[in-house]
């Protein structure tokens, strides 16, 4: 009987530790940091390959520590809302001390191995953190633009990675955090759409016009285009080592377009299933551009 309190245990504690850093969402971060760094690195050997992994658990930390402090800071909110309302805290499973000590725990061990890779990697990390928790969590219940704030921590893994990987923030590193600030805006909105109901009950206000609107859609899909055009900018040589062939501009012009189509789509519809259709392709958009760029550098 006590190994299968001890097994249930185990096995709670693992399921809270990954609700409260957001496992899936810390995983999908992770996966453009690493992508940015086999996009900076010079030569990819046995010290490259523990650097990456060194980048994979510091950013997975720095992710997860960002996740538990947004936790404690909303837990009430969160107990209003239905999607939210089973998380460790607003549930009774997990304590705000406890949630505390994990996230400055997570804090400390991903800003020192982050700070092992180089110290620019560390700083990163540390303003990831800060706006996150501190400037874009506390406005998501005071005005809409507080997706444009949570933008740049958003948009920080991608470049981030080409950082760890090259001690240098530069025109490459730049143009990767463009393309990432840019995507944060249809797909945020997207999940502002579907989930407006819910995130009415807990008072955020992630919609650019407050509401489910033309108006919404329309910069849905104003910022779409701008992340295309972002996307497709190595190709025309003004980026410094960060470059992509025509051939692979093409394929993420052409997964620009799809994307753009959903966003298009939305418009016209202006429903729940538009949007998280939209949001599904915005999330499959981010990853495969980010593949066709690592598969253009080392295939060239």
């Amino acid at each position: 009987m006590s190994a299968t309190n001890s097994s249930f245990s185990f096995k709670s504690i693992f399921v809270d530790f990954k609700e409260i850093t957001k496992a899936g969402l810390a995983i999908s971060v992770v996966f453009s940091s690493l992508a940015g760094y086999l996009l900076g690195v010079y030569e990819f050997n046995t010290s490259s390959l523990i650097t990456l992994v060194l980048l994979a658990v510091g950013g997975y930390c720095m992710v997860g520590a960002s996740n538990a402090y947004n936790q404690i800071i909303e837990k009430d909110l969160d107990a209003l809302m239905d999607r939210t309302k089973n998380r460790p805290i607003p549930s009774g499973r997990m304590s705000v001390n406890v949630a505390f000590a994990i996230a400055t725990v997570l804090t400390l061990i991903g800003l020192t191995i982050l700070y092992s890779i180089n110290p620019k990697s560390a700083m990163f990390g540390a303003i990831s953190i800060f706006l996150y928790t501190c400037v874009y969590t506390p406005l998501k219940t005071v005005t809409p633009l507080s997706v444009f704030v949570g933008a740049f921590p958003g948009a920080i893994p991608f470049m981030l990675g080409w950082v760890a990987a090259t001690n240098d923030f530069g025109i490459e590193a730049g143009t990767l955090f463009l393309i990432q600030f840019f995507w944060q805006f249809p797909h945020f909105w997207a999940i502002g759409w579907f989930l407006f109901e819910d995130y009415k009950k807990g008072g955020f206000y992630m919609l650019p016009t407050g509401n489910r609107d033309k108006g919404t859609a329309m910069q849905t899909i104003l910022y779409t285009l701008w992340l295309v055009a972002a996307s497709i900018l190595p190709c025309l040589g003004y980026t410094g080592r960060l470059y992509l062939t025509p051939v692979s501009a093409i394929i993420v012009g052409l997964l620009g377009l799809w994307m753009f189509f959903y966003a298009v789509k939305l418009y016209q519809n202006r429903n729940d299933k538009s949007a998280k259709t939209l949001m599904l392709v915005s999330v499959s958009y981010i990853s495969l551009i980010q593949i066709v760029y690592i598969l253009d550098k080392f295939l060239r």
